[in-house]
């Protein structure tokens, strides 16, 4: 008898759920599009009961989509969105203020002012991670300081703070379970990546009181469980990781050298350094890219803020396009040789530019230039931004031999060529892209017995397609720069 693992990919533009088999198999899948709110320049927020409600029904889609799922359900993993930010009433589970997202930028000021503290060089050392409100510290201390009573009530010990998946925890597990993993815990900005502890001279640099704090969980581990109440049946929770990090075990990389890019919301390229925190000297973030028995494997990563949600602009915001889908004939029409160029900086520039007050331009239009050209451009940029991330490695001494990547994007052949093209790379695309929630469901099964070790895992790994490099790099390099002189007309 087949026995299933629901993966919940909790994403930012929407939550999903999806069976995998003991094969690794994507079996079902149900996926919910939920409300982004954006209250004011710069500021991102999502609705936390919105995330709980969209999560769990589509647990109860997926699970009644596939007969006799519920009773073949060994194990559930979670994969989540990153630095995303709640903090909420311990009894009664109720969230004070809204999430506040990844991308949100409010707390730029607060981040320019511990860097002229000389705050960043031993926040860096510690966490591996730059000063910038992408990462979770700076929110938590924002929403203690702007919602009325919140820093006493913390004092007190009577609110908590979660990334989602920690948030999502505590809801399934009925508030039995607090805690989170090490990926997600080092995107804090307050947890020391190599003793693998909250730290508390991080703690009083960020204004952060310990009380708030989860435990910290292996990436495979005992989390607790999900309530009968929830799904009907009572099921342990054995994985917790954030979404790129589950990205990387998705495609198997699990020797040093390996890299992976996902095209999601953002971009996000993560390169396995194995046991070595490798401190870039570009501009790159060091993480925990999984920790097992104890034992951490580190990666550096390159961010990139927008990708994804540039065609869901095109689409929603300009109603250039109506599915995205349409995005891969525009392209072939218009060809590589677009005098468009986008930058998609809405929430400012992540690596390796790391400029918070940059905003959005396109540039090179002309009479001629139409909707098909400013589409070929947002697909261009995300190409663009991965080689940003591609050179920013060579710099620090990697030697790239090839891309995994995975995501909605890279489904569009145009944009897994032109990726290659600019890269001068092979970009390899694996007969399952749903490798985010795939990485979760690896790493619960493997708490659960389904996968016996990561070398099991790894020969279920399978190419779908290679695409290879087939312009000159003359070509790719004038391409590149007409990218780069666009950038550097927004950096501020």
């Amino acid at each position: 008898m087949s026995q299933y693992i629901l993966s919940i990919d909790q994403g930012t533009t929407s939550s999903r759920a999806l069976l995998f088999d003991e094969k690794g198999r994507h079996v079902a899948t149900a996926q919910q599009e939920f409300n982004q709110s954006f209250p004011d320049d710069g500021w991102v927020e999502h609705d936390p009961e919105e995330i709980w409600r969209s999560t769990l029904e589509v647990c109860r889609e997926v699970l009644a989509s596939v007969d006799g799922a519920a009773d073949k359900t060994v194990s559930i993993g979670i994969t989540n969105q990153r630095e995303t930010t709640v903090v909420w009433d311990r009894k009664s589970g109720a969230a004070i203020y809204p999430a506040i997202v990844w991308q949100d930028r409010r707390t730029s000021s607060v981040c320019e002012l511990l860097k002229q503290g000389d705050h960043e060089a031993s926040v860096s050392a510690a966490t591996g991670l730059l000063i910038d409100p992408y990462f979770s510290a700076t929110k938590i201390a924002w929403i203690l300081d702007n919602v009325d009573g919140a820093r006493e009530r913390a004092q007190r010990g009577e609110l908590a703070f979660g990334t989602i998946d920690t948030f999502l925890l505590w809801r399934l597990s009925k508030g039995k379970s607090h805690a989170t993993d090490a990926t997600n815990a080092s995107r804090t900005s307050l947890f020391n990546i190599h003793d693998q502890q909250w730290d508390q001279n991080l703690l009083d640099i960020f204004n952060v009181p310990d009380s708030l704090l989860p435990t910290v969980l292996d990436s495979s581990d005992d989390f607790g469980f999900c309530d009968e109440e929830w799904l009907g049946f009572r099921c342990p929770v054995n994985a917790m990781i954030g979404d790129q990090q589950s990205a990387l075990v998705g495609q198997a990389c699990f020797h040093p050298g390996m890299l992976k890019s996902t095209y999601g919301t953002g971009c996000f390229a993560i390169l396995n350094t194995g046991d070595r925190v490798l401190q870039s000297k570009n501009r790159l973030l060091s993480t925990v890219a999984y920790r097992l028995d104890g034992q951490v494997t580190y990666a550096l990563e390159g961010s990139i803020f927008v990708a994804g949600a540039a065609v869901q602009w095109l689409r929603d915001g300009l109603n250039f396009i109506q599915h995205a889908s349409e995005t891969e004939s525009m392209a072939s029409q218009v060809g590589y040789n677009n005098s468009v160029y986008l930058v998609p900086a809405f929430t400012g520039l992540g690596a390796p530019y790391w400029d918070p007050d940059a905003r959005g331009a396109l540039f090179g239009l002309t009479r001629d230039t139409g909707i098909a050209e400013i589409v070929t451009a947002g697909l261009q940029s995300v190409c663009y931004q991965t080689r940003d991330l591609l050179l920013a490695m060579s710099r620090d001494g990697a030697e790239l031999k090839n891309l995994r990547v995975d995501g909605g994007m890279v489904v569009n052949d145009w944009v897994a060529q032109f990726l290659a093209d600019v890269l001068r790379l092979p970009v390899d695309r694996p007969e399952v892209v749903e490798t985010t929630a795939l990485g979760a469901a690896f790493l619960a099964g493997l708490k659960a017995g389904v996968f016996s070790s990561l070398d099991e895992i790894s020969e279920l790994w399978c190419l779908q397609r290679r695409f290879e490099a087939s312009i000159d790099e003359s070509e790719a390099d004038q391409l590149y720069g007409g990218w780069k002189d666009a950038v550097n007309r927004v950096i501020s």
